[in-house]
Parts: structure tokens; sequence; C-alpha cells
């Protein structure tokens, strides 16, 4: 457990033993141990995640207790013994044995939380080698990870014998090809870049949602002000101070200039040393706020004289979507059955353990910005704009991403750090606090949904007609893109003749919602798979079979009029739950059944589908791939890996193309300057575009490299030092690479590809072709209630999802398991509240104990675009979560909740309600 450590203050001079090493230090009195290694000794292994012991990323051993470095002070480490990740790595029996079997189970995914999780690890084996599962969650379960779903992160831990198979190429369980940087600690994020004692950004915030401002004098506080080396306003910006994601819909400003429109926006910024950032008080800058009026809501921003944040979106309507198809209202006045409801959803916080950070530089007057990003190429384009720059003079340099989900697709701290860097000359930095980058950060879309279905007495779904108002915070963001997807979606992987779906995006005086794994996706499954649900208790139909009857198959249209002749794994899906759905919903029978007080049983199931990439919009990739003259094969590969693995399969892809082990690849991450445009790692496209794009690649050098030596398609390759062999048939090529001129790259052989995903527009009803592939899912989820207490524990998880060709299972389950965690986090605990739950211990999401063990169900039914027969996962995985909980908790209590998170107190109201 995390814990303290009390001794005496010795001053601002301390010694301790430092990974075996003794070190001595003046510093600062009273600065946090975490900073002291990181900073004045290097130690970056320790990584900071919100810097009030929430999240355990920074975690130590002081004298072999496990405790956050972030709340032990460097006075009270004097005369002690600390331990890190690198330096346990690096000695530790059991931190090299947890290394390789975190790698083995791919318990690390992004990396930020795996030197805590080792660190805590390490503390529990020297006390128990060898613990069970509840030892190792409460030993862990002050370390909070977002991508892994804990789960593999147990096994590893347990030392569970892991799974890994195959040659390296499709197909085979691999480990991830960058896995060691995580798991030593020497991964490095956006905090971790910037040379020790470089300038430091402080962002002057908005204190309230809606507010009028001015400056004082800033030139005479600048004066006085001891290491502050500058300020920063909208003056400085020599561009346009304005960005978005979809240049229609740009509207967000660098740092606003009379109003601020959300709780945590920009105004200014100051520049200063390490050491007046630290004293800098916000409080003391000059300038005077007036709160405004403001709206938080839909109905509020909706409302007859409600203030308007735009010009020219009147009523605060953003945008609106829409798809229609028959005619909604004659099915559904014609069913047999009809079932309609309301359903709410709140903010969601992306909660990536590492906040935004970055490092800047100008050289030879290019301005070089090393950030955590999940969009490159699109970071630049912002920046040319704002910076008023050819782009030729803007440098992006991706550093490792500790989480993105969406959230980091948006710029926020680039500009500053583009801004700080020219104005002073120098380099600078930039790390949100917590609260900042909860306050700042974009959200999922709150949802305000009506929906109604009907059916006829066999079972055929007849009439759907939906209605989503979505809260898009006080800029657009990707609001436009949730707007369009979610009437494409809402249907779910179903055969829906006559359909409406509508969205509103709506502008409101809170922070910006943006995307989010599923870009609104979710909330609409909500209110979709909840009522099919009862609309298949109305019928007297098993929920599993009323989704089979009307499940989505080859050459049947989807609500966009779309015709898959192949692909279409949503009846696979479904099915391959069929045995785990009777075994549990038997088992649930049974425990209710003898159950004698408060506390019930119930199972779920739910479907979804998510269409890949961007819809109905070009969605290019570009992977280049060289062969040097001493036979080094290096792929530039510049699809961000957020944690996903796409370094992994994407690499996994060109060998196989190209007919190389994996293992022979060299991979050069992404770069604006060296590494082309791979496009956004967003809407589950990269292992589907990038990756494809990946096997033209190889496939392009295979065919260069072959035709040098006549030999035919058949044949195979080999690397020597200098040289490659290709052996066809019975005849053996060796072609002398050093003899062939090097282009202007350093190849000898130089290809690059580009893969665009074929779509079609949308017409005004929404008919076309909004994607080329879609990935299909199925999960099934076993609760346990307390009906006095209101409280919901998940049980089990049952994830069936078709992924045409899983390049590698071993990460297709981590994504299996961190989808489910985050749909658990969003149907049972998570709500965030703009003004009050700015950190991680009034914001919760899952920890290792609340995540429950999950059976992956691996469907494979190939689709004719996808790289090898691959579609997405990503997003797809947590669609189907929430409601499969929502019907297990209905199932439990005969209570259908309408508004998610299910807290206890709602819950108990419900169950109150009901029996009174």
């Amino acid at each position: 457990m995390h814990g303290t450590v009390s001794g005496p203050i010795t001053g601002s001079r301390v010694a301790f033993n430092l990974n075996g090493r003794d070190v001595e230090l003046q510093t600062a009195q009273g600065l946090r141990l975490s900073q002291v290694l990181r900073e004045q000794l290097g130690a970056r292994d320790v990584k900071i995640g919100c810097n009030a012991g929430d999240c355990g990323a920074c975690s130590v051993l002081l004298n072999g207790e496990n405790v956050c470095a972030c709340l032990v002070s460097a006075e009270q480490a004097d005369g002690q013994r600390i331990e890190t990740v690198e330096g346990l790595v690096a000695t530790d029996a059991d931190a090299q044995r947890l290394a390789d079997s975190f790698q083995n189970h791919g318990a690390a995914q992004c990396g930020i939380c795996t030197p805590g999780m080792i660190v805590a690890a390490v503390a529990l084996l020297r006390d128990i080698p060898q613990p069970d599962e509840t030892q190792i969650q409460e030993a862990l379960g002050g370390v909070l990870c977002r991508c892994t779903g804990y789960r593999k992160i147990i096994d590893a831990v347990a030392d569970v014998p892991a799974t890994l198979n195959g040659d390296g190429n499709v197909g085979s369980s691999i480990r991830k090809l960058d896995g060691w940087a995580k798991v030593s600690g020497r991964e490095a994020f956006g905090d971790d870049v910037a040379p020790q004692g470089t300038l430091e950004i402080a962002v002057i915030r908005s204190p309230f949602p809606r507010a009028g401002f001015r400056f004082g004098d800033l030139d005479a506080w600048l004066e006085n002000q001891a290491g502050i080396e500058t300020i920063l306003t909208a003056a400085d910006i020599p561009g346009k101070n304005c960005f978005g994601v979809i240049p229609a819909f740009s509207d967000q400003p660098v740092f606003a200039e009379t109003e601020a429109r959300f709780r945590g926006e920009a105004v200014a910024a100051v520049v200063g040393t390490p050491e007046a950032i630290r004293a800098f008080k916000q409080e003391s800058f000059p300038v005077v706020w007036t709160e405004l009026d403001s709206v938080v809501s839909v109905s509020e921003a909706r409302a007859a004289g409600a203030p308007e944040l735009h010009p020219g979106r009147a009523g605060n309507l953003m945008c609106g979507g829409l798809v229609k198809t028959g005619d909604a209202e004659a099915a559904l006045a014609d069913a047999d059955v009809r079932v309609e409801a309301s359903f709410r959803t709140g903010f969601v916080e992306h909660a990536y353990i590492e906040p935004e950070a970055g490092f800047a530089k100008v050289t030879d007057g290019k301005v070089e910005i090393h950030a955590c990003t999940q969009a490159p190429v699109m970071d630049r384009e912002a920046m040319e704009i704002i910076l008023g720059m050819d782009s030729s003079r803007i440098r992006i340099v991706p550093t490792a991403v500790g989480g993105g989900f969406g959230s980091k697709l948006d710029i926020s701290m680039q500009p500053y750090l583009a801004l700080g860097a020219l104005k002073t000359g120098k380099p600078v930095r930039i790390t949100y606090s917590r609260s900042e980058s909860m306050q700042s950060s974009t959200k999922r879309h709150p949802a305000e949904i009506t929906l109604r279905i009907g059916a006829k007495a066999d079972g055929q779904i007849s009439g759907f007609d939906f209605f989503g108002a979505f809260n898009t915070g006080a800029y657009a963001s990707w609001g436009p893109t949730v707007a369009n997807r979610v009437p494409v979606h809402a249907s779910g992987p179903y055969r829906i003749k006559d359909y409406r779906a509508e969205s509103a995006g709506i502008h409101t005086h809170c922070p910006p919602s943006g995307a989010f794994r599923g870009f609104g996706v979710p909330q609409s499954a909500i209110a979709q798979e909840t009522l099919f649900d009862e609309l298949a208790a109305k019928l007297g139909i098993d929920p599993l079979e009323f989704r089979i009857l009307n499940a989505l198959e080859d050459n049947v249209p989807t609500v966009c009029g779309q015709v898959f002749t192949q692909g279409v794994g949503a009846k696979a899906c479904l099915e391959a739950l069929r045995p785990a759905w009777g075994k549990a919903r038997a088992e649930v029978e049974a425990f209710n059944a003898a159950a004698a007080g408060s506390v019930r049983r119930g199972v779920g199931i739910a479907a979804g589908w998510y269409g890949c990439g961007n819809t109905s919009l070009p969605n290019p990739s570009t992977i280049r791939a060289g062969l040097k003259a001493d036979g080094t094969v290096v792929l530039h590969q510049g699809a961000m890996d957020i944690g996903q693995g796409a370094n992994t399969v994407i690499s996994q892809i060109f060998a196989t193309a190209l007919g190389l082990p994996v293992n022979q690849i060299a991979i050069v991450g992404a770069d604006t300057d060296i590494t082309p445009d791979a496009g956004k790692t967003s809407a589950s496209r990269q292992t589907f575009v990038s990756g494809n794009a990946a096997r033209l690649c190889g496939e392009a050098l295979r065919a260069v490299v072959l035709r040098q030596a006549n030999a035919s398609p058949e044949s195979t390759l080999e690397l020597e030092s200098g040289a490659v062999v290709i052996r066809d048939g019975d005849r053996t090529h060796r072609i002398d690479l050093g003899k062939l001129p090097a282009g202007d790259l350093g190849y000898v052989f130089d290809v690059a590809e580009t893969y665009d995903p074929p779509t079609k527009p949308l017409d005004e009803n929404g008919q076309g072709v909004p994607y080329a592939q879609f990935g299909y899912a199925a999960q099934l989820a076993i609760v346990e209630v307390d009906t006095a207490l209101g409280t919901v524990k998940p049980l089990h998880f049952v994830a069936a999802h078709d992924v045409g060709r899983a390049i590698n299972p071993l990460l297709v389950e981590g994504q299996v398991h961190g989808g489910i965690a985050q749909g658990l986090g969003m149907a049972l605990m998570e709500e965030y509240l703009p003004g009050r739950s700015e950190n991680l211990h009034d914001y919760l999401i899952p920890t290792i104990g609340d995540v429950p063990p999950i059976e992956t169900l691996i469907v494979e039914v190939p689709d004719a675009h996808g790289p090898y027969g691959a579609k997405g996962l990503g997003e797809h995985v947590l669609i189907p979560t929430a409601p499969a909980l929502l019907n297990a908790i209905r199932d439990a209590t005969s209570v259908s909740m309408r508004e998610v998170p299910v807290t206890p107190s709602r819950l108990r109201a419900a169950i109150r309600k009901a029996t009174s």
C-alpha cells in the first residue's frame, strides 16, 4: 500500500542512496521527492500523473516501503534508501521477472503507469513471493491504469503462463516491439524530454464558466517579477488566433481576447525559470474578471434569450446529423409492440495518467515541438495557421503518449510552447497540472436521447425513431463528427428498414466535448441496446435470440443503404456468446433462487458496431520503407502508438508483406520531418488504413528487390550484412547492396505507398457509403447488485469481437480488456462535473479491484478491404459494455436505468420508486 514517511526536516541539503548509489544535493526546502528525483537527479523513470497521491505513477521504494514520491518531501528522504523502477529492473530478480512477464502478457500498453505498477509489485513480492489475486489487488490498488483493464497486470504479477506464439508475422502473439522501454521506465513521455533548467510556462485560466476580463499593466507587473521572462497573450500570436480539428468549424482561440467561454479557458501565460514558476501565484497576475451569465446544459442553451456563444450558430446549435430510410412513423404505428424512453449521459473525463506536456525550441528559425499527441501532422497544420509560418519551418516530434483515447487529437499546449520559444528565443517546457488538464481538456459528450422502437409479433424490428442532443461545450472540437457519426450508428448492427435518427450538437459554457473512444456511439448504444432488451421482454423472446434474429448479414442494407457483400460479423459475434449466455442465465437463476438477503445477480447482453475511419471523407495513410547498403530494413512508421500497439501491428503487417521476420525491421517513429503522414490515431483506423499502407509498402519493396534479380514472386528473402539473398526454387541470387547507389534518404531501395479507404458522401437523408468497413462486437456481463445499498459489482464479462483477422491476438485481448474497463467506468462511476471533479480523487475511474475476469472470444470474419482481412478494434470494445451492464442490472432488479453513471444513490432511488 502507498504510505507517507515521517521524519525530521533537515534543511535544503539532503543525501540518500538512490538505486545503490550515494547522492548528495542542494535543493529548495519542501520540494517533493518526485521532483528532486526527476529534475535534479535525472530519474525520469519516476512518472508524474497527479502530484496528489491519487494515481501512483510516481511510486518508489523508500527503505523498501512503496510510497508515492509526490507525497514525500526531499528532506524526509535524507539518509534513506530509494529504489526506482530503472534501478530495480537493472538489479532486482523480482523486477526483472516482472519486466519480462509484463511484456509477455501485454500488461504495459501506453506505459505511463507501468513503473509504478512494477515498483508496487516488487514491494509485494518481497513480502509474499506467491501472492493470490486479492493480495495483488490490495498491493497495486493505489496505482491507476487507464489502458489495460488491469487483468493482464494481475496475470503478469501472478506469473500466469503467457500465450506467446507464432513467428512474429501476421497472426502471431508476440511482445510489443517497444515493450522494453515501457517496463524499464525509459519511455520518454511529454514531460521527460526537456533538459534540466529549461524555462517553464504557466497558463492563466478563467475561474468561471463565462467571464469578461481585462488586463492591468502587464509591463509594470513583469518588471517586478524576478525570473519571469515574458508574458504571452493573444497579441503575441503572429498568425490567426483560432484552431479546430475541422476547418469549417474552427472556433477556439489559443488565448481568449475579451471573454472566456468555459472554466479553464486560457487568457494568458507567463514564461520563467523553474524557480520563478514554482513561486508564481496566479492570483498575483494583473487580470480582472467579471463573471457573466452562463448556460451549462442543453436546455439552458436552447432556451429563449440564452446567451449565444458563437455568431452564426443561432440557438447555440453547432450542427446536426440525419439518417433516414423508409417511414419510421408509419412502421411504428403498424408495430405490434413498442417501447420508448429518454436517456441521459454525462461528461466523461479521459483521465489518461499522463497530463498534457511538451518541450519546444527554435533552431535556425525552425520551431521544433516535442509533445504528447495523437496527430502530429494535424498539429503542424494547426500551428502553421496560428504562427503564420510555412509548414517547412515547423517540426512536430511526438513523444511517447501516456494515454490519449481521443483528447490528444486536439492541440492543447503546443501553441504555448511555440509562442514561448519564439518570443524568448530559448527552449521552453510545459506540463499541465492534473486540475488544469481536467479543466481544459475535451470530454465525452453528454447526451439527452429519446428513442422509440417497434417490432412485429414475430420479433422483426418495425420502426426506429431516435433523437439525440449532445452538449458539445464551448467550442466545436470533434462535435461535428459526433453529430454525423451517431445517426449512422444509432441502429446498432441490425437490419432496420424504417429508420430515422437525428442528432444536434449544442454549445454551452462547459469544456469542449471532443473525441473519446467511440465518438458518441457508446451513448446511443445505451439507449438502443437497453430498449432492445425491453422490446424482447414484451415479445417474450430471449434477448440474445432477438438480436440474432435482427442482426445484419452480408447483402443486407444498413440504415445508410450501404450493402456489404462480405465481412459482416455481427451475427457471428452474437452466436459466439450462446454457450456463455445459457450458462450464465442458469447460474444467475440458481443464485437468486437460493438468495435470502438483498443481494441479487443479473446477466445482460449487448452488441455494437463501429465504422473504421473518417465518415464519408478522405482518410489516407502513407508508409515509407527503405533498404540500406548495410542490409538494414527501415520502416518509417508515422502512425502514433498511444498504447494500442500500432508500432507492433503495423510492423507485423509490413514484415509479412515483405517476407522477412519482424525482428529484422528497424522502426523510425512519427516525426513530421522524417516520416510521411499516416493520419491521426483515431476512429479505429490505424490497423485498417495505415496497416493497408504498410502492406502495400512491404509488397512494393519486395517487388523492387525481386525485380533486381528477376526472381519470381514466390521467392524467399534473407538479409546478410551488406546483402540480400534471394532463394527462387533451386536458384539463389545475392544482391551486394554496397555496390548500389544510395538515394537522398540513404537507401539503395526506397518505396512509399498510400492507402485511402473507398467511401462515398452521404446525401441529405444520410444515404451513401460512410465507411469501407465496420467492426462488430457482442458482450455479456454478469453483475451482483445489493438492492438495499444500490451497489453494483461486475463479476464477469464475456466479449466476442470480430476483428476480421487478428494481426496480434495478444494485443487484441489487451484492447478488449481496456475498452471494457472504460465502459464499466462510464456505466457505473464516471461523471465529470465542471468546477467540481477536477482531480483523480473526486473523479473516480476503475481501479484494479473493480474490473472482473474477462473472457475474450476472437471472431475472425475477414474483410476484403482490410490488410490480410483485418478490421479496426479500439473503439468497438467500449460500445456494448455499458448497455450490457445496464441490462444485467435490470435482470437483477427489474429496474430500467435511464441515466449513467448508475451510482448507488441513483440505483437505490430507482429501486425505491419501483417498489413503492
